[in-house]
């Protein structure tokens, strides 16, 4: 879609907004005219709005079919405001009696407060369907295709990159964000930040062994291993001649497993010392929907990469069967073996101590996003822009089962196990569904979100679902799809640009859960799981 058409439908958008919002808030300050009329001139306003509506649908370029299903919805919204409205003149009148009672006792209630939260928790409900069908509506024609932007920020990794669907949009839920109700006392505490890629940053997971620390991979062409507590860089490895997709950790060896946009994945060895770990300030803040402020384009100036940070330039071992660019890789069970997804539509199974091809997984019928395997048992889990996912059974060494997923409607980002039986998909079309292996014809739960779902991941112990976003928000859900929290993100914390994966390592005390964006930076967060939990 060319880029005036999705200005032109943003600029659209934002003048109905502001007219909707102006109106809102000058008939709320009318409080003193009695509902039967508030509704008459509700009525006459909507004829006069309906006669403009006609006369602007002359001069628009818009499809006939688009311009009245746009201004179907843009007539239900305001229906919605306009009973939001004469419930919140009730609400007034009840309040000023009540302070009238209470007068004589020296007490007051702040009618404007209580007004005000009751009109955002009532708004938070009605709008949040009808934002959701406007978007579903003009997500063809605003939203820039991310098949075609994918492609471009592995091979390329283009410091650069802008999510234009959120940009030209605006903001994908104005409406929701707008009228949010606060509602979540869980303590999120954004702990460390680690930077100096100087670039995006693709994919992130921290150490099964000891020493435990993070590892991030990025599109500048490099891997990076960093103190959890300190945020300082330990190791950089410089072996990969493209952008560094994905890294995953021996369960129980210091050896690490990167793919990369060069057609190559590489096992190499690391050898770490830990730093003295310093005081950590209290930056506690709670998981709220904060209104965010910043734009910033990038993490202020170039990270400088530091100085005294060793680096590895040679693998042990290179792993060459691929024919596009290997977007992620993984080990099986007893880290014998692992297993690379790629955009040649083929995944591959490879011995590790050979380097040997023992298996190429094909089916798929476009490129691969994912592919992750089970934590205790030999299964492989891949994911696909077809919109499927496929469940490959290698439990049983004589017979090699494949089972085809389609859940989704849109480019299926990733899909995890849980250590229990269940499966975990997210998607481009907004959605994430949680699968039981014992019978996968259809998801146990769904999680519908107002943005692109990247690379997820699910805890281990408590089973909480990590959602990155491309609209730069994480947000936590339970497995029954009950949202738990969302990251604090404001224009003091949190990620700048889109947030491309999530990992748990929730036996580490600093920090239980990992984010990485294309902001070039990696956030450490500690989530109060108990006080997740107790809000349920």
């Amino acid at each position: 879609m060319p880029v005036e058409s999705s200005s032109s439908s943003g600029s659209r958008q934002a003048k109905q907004k502001r007219k909707s919002h102006s109106l809102s808030i000058r008939r709320t300050n009318s409080t003193e005219q009695d509902r039967s009329g508030l509704q008459r001139e509700l009525l006459e306003g909507q004829s006069c709005d309906n006669l403009d509506s006609l006369g602007r649908m002359e001069d628009s370029k818009l499809p006939l079919t688009l311009r009245t299903n746009l201004l179907d919805l843009f007539s239900q919204i305001e229906r919605e405001f306009e009973n939001l409205y004469l419930e919140n003149i009730e609400l007034r009148r009840e309040i000023e009696s009540l302070n009238d009672r209470l007068a004589a006792d020296g007490q007051a209630v702040e009618g404007a407060d209580l007004a005000k939260g009751a009109l955002k928790t009532k708004a938070s409900h009605s709008t949040s369907q009808l934002s959701q069908k406007l978007k579903t509506t003009y997500k063809a024609s605003t939203s820039k295709p991310r098949s075609n932007s994918c492609h471009a920020r592995v091979v390329g990794g283009s410091r650069n990159f802008n999510v234009t669907s959120w940009e030209l949009w605006g903001g994908d839920s104005w409406i929701v964000s707008s009228f949010k109700a606060t509602t979540s006392r869980a303590v999120c505490q954004l702990v460390k930040e680690y930077v100096s890629h100087r670039d995006g940053i693709w994919d992130l997971s921290a150490t099964r062994a000891q020493p435990v620390v993070l590892g991030t991979a990025s599109a500048d062409h490099t891997a990076m291993l960093w103190s959890i507590e300190t945020g300082k860089c330990l190791l950089k490895y410089l072996g990969h001649q493209g952008s560094v997709n994905s890294i995953k950790f021996h369960p129980s060896e210091q050896i690490a497993l990167t793919a990369s946009g060069d057609q190559t994945a590489h096992i190499w060895r690391y050898m770490v010392q830990l730093p003295t770990p310093q005081p950590v300030a209290d930056t506690t803040t709670p998981c709220e929907d904060d209104v965010d402020s910043s734009d910033k384009d990038d993490v202020d100036g170039d990270a400088e990469g530091p100085n005294d940070c060793p680096s590895v330039r040679v693998p042990t071992t290179t792993l060459r069967s691929h024919q596009g660019v290997v977007i992620a890789a993984d080990w099986l069970v007893g880290g014998k073996q692992v297993v690379t997804a790629s955009w040649d539509r083929a995944a591959n199974l490879y011995d590790v101590e050979t380097s040997e091809l023992v298996h190429s997984l094909t089916g798929h019928d476009q490129e691969l996003t994912h592919c992750c395997t089970h934590p205790n048992q030999r299964l492989v889990v891949t994911s696909s822009r077809d919109t499927t996912f496929r469940l490959w059974d290698f439990r049983d060494p004589s017979i090699h089962s494949v089972n085809v997923f389609q859940g989704h409607t849109d480019t299926v980002t990733s899909a995890v196990f849980t250590v229990g039986d269940n499966v975990v998909s997210g998607s481009d079309d907004r959605t994430v569904k949680v699968w039981d292996l014992k019978n996968m014809r259809s998801p146990i739960a769904t999680i519908r979100t107002d943005s692109a779902v990247n690379r997820i991941s699910v805890s281990v112990n408590q089973k909480i679902i990590a959602l990155p976003h491309d609209n730069r928000q994480v947000r936590l859900f339970d497995m029954s799809g009950v949202r738990l929290a969302r990251l604090p993100r404001s224009n003091r914390q949190g990620h700048r640009r889109m947030v491309c994966c999530s990992a748990w390592c929730e036996d580490n005390a600093a920090c239980n859960l990992f984010t990485c964006g294309f902001d070039r930076q990696a956030i450490g967060w500690n989530i109060n799981i108990p006080a997740l939990l107790q809000e349920k």
